[in-house]
């Protein structure tokens, strides 16, 4: 992987909620599953703006639904895991692995 390749953080978790959601990925149900996982509050322009860069970079896709009275008529963009995505989901998983291994317990315990 470049230096360009890695994710954030944030865009990790929101690569992830996507792949959590399967069908049902688009922005607010996202929003919720971080903020469920996570405990702390989620800005939705902040997952939009990651959505944007994920799908920028050809790790996420995307697809509109059909628009919805509860929407104003308008209709929702649902997102997807790409095979790139799912390969940088990996690769990520792999590195903080590699990383925790033989690593302290921040505890004082030993690994």
């Amino acid at each position: 992987m470049t230096r360009r390749d890695y994710l954030g953080s944030f865009e990790l978790m929101v690569l992830l909620a996507v792949m959590q959601l399967e069908d049902d990925a688009y922005g607010v149900p996202i929003a919720r599953t971080i903020e469920d996982t996570t405990g702390r509050p989620v800005a939705l322009g902040s997952v939009y703006a990651a959505l944007d860069r994920l799908q920028a970079r050809g790790l996420l896709e995307s697809s509109l639904g059909d628009p919805t009275p509860e929407r104003g008529g308008r209709a929702k963009r649902f997102f997807q895991v790409s095979a790139r995505g799912a390969q940088a989901a990996s690769e990520s998983r792999r590195t903080f692995t590699m990383l925790w291994q033989d690593l302290p317990d921040p505890g004082g315990n030993p690994a």
